[in-house]
């Protein structure tokens, strides 16, 4: 297909070799098929700001941090730099929790390259090769439903356990391969540290892939995941704590165990030096990626 003109960069750069097709445009980013040397891979193009139907509300922007401080205080001021620095940061967020979340063991794709507004990343297939398929598109036993219900639990465990809440999760942005679901789309993801409102919004994540699955496992309709995920990362129960989903069968009458919750906060600090280390030693000055 003729090339089109926000992939032409990567074309002159080498980064691809030709575009195979247009896989969706969705509300923030146009995905392309692309071609890199015998691989296949996928080009996920950011819509301008005034073309996307998801905007950048404070819930999902609140406690960013910019290292950049001279793009931070653009940001403040506004104007047309600012604007510019804040649909780095936005789409530069989707870098970094790629990267993050892929070393944290979450199922993601895997992140390759990211140039002139352009994502370059895995290209998640089923076992033919074929692309693969979002949750939403497959009609699912029972048993499929709750196996895939717990495999997403825990992922989304996973994550707050990296000190991240996808923040738009839902049937439509994880896809289904062989090996079960992956999660997408997270340029919108926050801190559950320095968001006030995470705890609201992880609640979203999870009634949005419950409301679903349940239409195929009516009994998870009954559950309450969100909560007692919640409860147990500010006790500092988690990743080691067993799930029932059932609130009632946590004993909220225990005072908070300060030494756990102390020994979390230290962790995910270590972690986000070490993260922070890695990137300066691989990337150098540009941390604008991965």
């Amino acid at each position: 297909m003729k090339i089109p003109k926000r992939l032409e960069p990567l074309l002159d750069e080498g980064l691809i070799d030709g575009v195979i097709c247009q896989l969706m445009s969705g509300k923030e980013a146009m995905i392309y098929m692309v071609r890199c040397g015998e691989n296949v891979r996928c080009a996920k193009v950011y819509k301008d700001s005034n073309k996307r139907n998801f905007q950048q509300r404070s819930c999902y922007t609140e406690g960013r941090k910019v290292k950049n401080s001279r793009h931070a205080r653009a940001m403040e001021k506004g104007g047309q730099y600012g604007q510019r620095a804040r649909e780095e940061a936005w789409q530069g967020t989707e870098v970094d929790m790629l990267c993050r979340l892929g070393i944290a063991g979450v199922r993601v794709p895997k992140f390759y390259n990211f140039f002139a507004g352009v994502l370059l990343m895995e290209l998640i297939a089923d076992s033919e090769g074929n692309v693969a398929p979002r949750l939403s598109d497959l009609i699912l036993s029972p048993k499929q439903a709750r196996a895939y219900h717990k495999i997403l639990i825990d992922q989304i465990v996973q994550m707050l356990c990296a000190g991240i809440v996808h923040g738009d999760l839902s049937p439509y942005n994880v896809l289904v391969d062989s090996h079960g679901p992956v999660i997408i789309d997270l340029p919108q993801a926050v801190s559950a540290a320095d968001n006030h409102r995470a705890r609201s919004i992880i609640k979203r994540d999870v009634d949005n892939l419950t409301s679903y699955l349940s239409r195929f496992a009516p009994e998870l309709a009954q559950s309450d995941y969100a909560t007692e995920i919640w409860s147990y990362y500010q006790r500092g129960r988690l990743p080691h704590a067993t799930l029932t989903g059932s609130v009632k069968q946590q004993d909220n009458s225990k005072p908070v165990n300060v030494s756990n919750v102390l020994q979390i906060i230290n962790a995910v600090l270590k972690k986000e030096m070490a993260w922070q280390r890695h990137r300066q030693t691989k990337w150098g000055g540009h941390l604008s990626q991965c």
